[in-house]
């Protein structure tokens, strides 16, 4: 506002000096802008959800599978890409798909059981489950099991620590180790910040308090009553030639090899956020209201080579899954995928 005022009281050629500011000033405002968020999503839209997905090569991503199941029609798939695009194998909807912090849902559910069971407390703290934790992990005896969930621990998050991901760690003890002794994020429960410690930590203790280890729990209490027969906690229970390929942007391997947490269909994942948001994953309306008060209804997760976004949609009343193969961890990878997400819901509303 102020240089054009002063462009209307300015003489000709300081107007023509003010002009050519403003010129340089635009183009350089042209530079920051993300322009293939801006293209990608100013397009057209589809009528079909196919034909959104027919798109993936151009939103940068190897393969894509996309799951919708809308109350009241059967679930339908949509693939398109690769899913191993060394030997050109079409994705298959049927694949397994790593899903990164998509299972922190599975974690919450079980936190919420064993809390109605009686079997934890969720104003006990970290200090009063692990007591070895003390004077390691900065607050552990303010902090409470319900913070860990809802991230406002203060804990650090290890896989923000310098160069985790191209060094990462083999087990959950060496993952731990990065963050003992680190000063905390912000005082308990005061602050959020997303943190993967949080739940490796509530991981573990489920593991102590069950006897077993999380993923049996979640075997137990979730996918077997849900009949949810294509979950897995590791690349290591499964047949890898079921697994979908999965790419970093310059790193020349696939890297479906690397053990980062669970897997699971999209079919299995579909199935499990529908049950999670109409309440049926639950024994009964205390444990749903629990969990209500800890948690979140759907996510995403990202790790290299794999993105997720599972999410339910209230006013289609439509659960829906994509799964993208490709990820850069610099650019607008994630923002992509976002837009892609989007518009496959734009058109589902378009139709109803």
């Amino acid at each position: 506002m102020y240089i054009l005022q002063n462009l209307r009281m300015a003489q000709p050629k300081s107007k023509r000096v003010i002009k050519i500011i403003l010129f340089l000033g635009t183009l350089i405002s042209m530079f920051y802008v993300p322009w293939p968020i801006v293209i990608a999503w100013i397009k057209p839209l589809p009528s079909t959800i196919q034909e959104q997905v027919d798109a993936v090569a151009d939103y940068g991503f190897d393969g894509i599978i996309v799951y919708v199941d809308q109350k009241g029609e059967k679930p339908a798939f949509y693939t398109a890409g690769y899913k191993n695009k060394e030997s050109k194998t079409p994705a298959d909807p049927k694949s397994l798909f790593k899903i990164a912090s998509v299972n922190k849902l599975f974690t919450a559910v079980a936190i919420a059981k064993l809390t109605r069971d009686g079997r934890l407390s969720l104003d006990k703290t970290l200090g009063d489950y692990f007591p070895e934790l003390s004077g390691r992990i900065a607050h552990a005896d303010q902090i409470t099991i319900r913070m860990m969930v809802q991230h406002r621990s203060g804990i650090p998050n290890y896989t923000d620590t310098p160069d985790y991901w191209v060094h990462p760690k083999d087990s959950d003890e060496e993952r731990l180790a990065l963050v003992l002794d680190l000063p905390a994020k912000f005082e308990p429960d005061t602050d959020y910040a997303y943190s993967n410690t949080n739940y490796l930590l509530l991981a573990q203790l489920i593991a102590r308090i069950t006897g077993d280890s999380e993923f049996a729990y979640i075997q137990k209490e979730i996918l077997d009553p849900l009949s949810l027969k294509h979950t897995y906690a590791s690349v290591h229970e499964v047949n890898m030639d079921d697994v979908m390929s999965g790419y970093y942007v310059g790193y020349p391997h696939d890297l479906k090899t690397q053990d980062v947490g669970m897997l699971a269909t999209a079919d299995d994942l579909g199935k499990f956020i529908r049950a999670l948001n109409d309440g049926s994953v639950f024994k009964d309306r205390k444990e749903q209201d629990i969990y209500s008060s800890i948690y979140e209804f759907g996510h995403t997760g990202l790790v290299p080579g794999y993105q997720t976004i599972a999410k339910y949609d209230q006013d289609l009343d439509a659960v829906v899954i994509q799964f993208t193969n490709t990820v850069n961890f610099q650019g607008y990878n994630w923002n992509m995928s976002e837009v892609m997400y989007s518009r496959i819901l734009k058109i589902l509303r378009k139709k109803e």
